[in-house]
């Protein structure tokens, strides 16, 4: 796949196909970094309006990105997920929301549970000027309710990771650090937020 493939636009919006075409749904795009994206990519993947979560590799200066070069901590990336999302179903308000609440402790710095190290990072990649804005708005009045939040708000491409940590949840359910770290997200989810539950 060439590095061009690899790379994310800005935010997407796919117009309707109209005539004889079957109609396509709009979709936008979120990147999003907290923690193992094991557990990031498990937890979006279950909300209704996500079209498609791909774990990856987000920021940092190197032009290209690989598991064994982030794992390093040398080239400034995150492990962070990318979210194609469908407005009408569930917005990028809502997505934020689900992030700070449920699929990362965003008062942990560059750390998440047992992994330490700035790739580990909370770290927010808006796609457009209104997903920075939100995303601020965010964050700022967390901290005006006096949580000590950490999350940065970063820019920078995105590189999807290697095939084998794709739908890695959904592979290896029984897989100890699944079970211990990022099952319970998933609980946690669906208690805190039935109507965006997809089983």
């Amino acid at each position: 796949m060439s590095r061009s493939a690899l790379l994310i636009a800005t935010a997407v919006l796919v117009a309707p196909v109209t005539g004889s075409a079957a109609a396509q749904r709009p979709t936008e795009t979120a990147v999003l970094a907290g923690g193992c994206f094991w557990g990031m990519e498990a937890v979006f993947e279950h909300v209704k309006g996500v079209t498609d979560v791909t774990s990856g590799y987000a920021g940092g200066t190197a032009h290209d990105a690989s598991y064994d070069k982030v794992s390093s901590e040398k080239s400034g990336h995150a492990e962070a997920v990318r979210i194609r999302f469908d407005p009408r179903q569930v917005n990028y308000g809502q997505l934020l929301k689900i992030y700070f609440t449920v699929a990362h402790d965003p008062t942990q710095l560059n750390r998440q549970g047992p992994d330490t190290g700035p790739s580990y990072r909370s770290a927010i990649f808006p796609q457009s000027a209104a997903q920075r804005q939100l995303a601020e708005r965010f964050i700022t009045q967390l901290r005006a309710a006096k949580r000590p939040i950490v999350t940065r708000i970063e820019s920078g491409p995105f590189y999807p990771a290697e095939a084998y940590h794709q739908d890695f949840m959904r592979k290896h359910p029984l897989y100890p650090y699944v079970v211990v770290n990022d099952r319970p997200k998933l609980a946690k989810l669906k208690q805190a937020y039935p109507q965006f539950w997809r089983a």
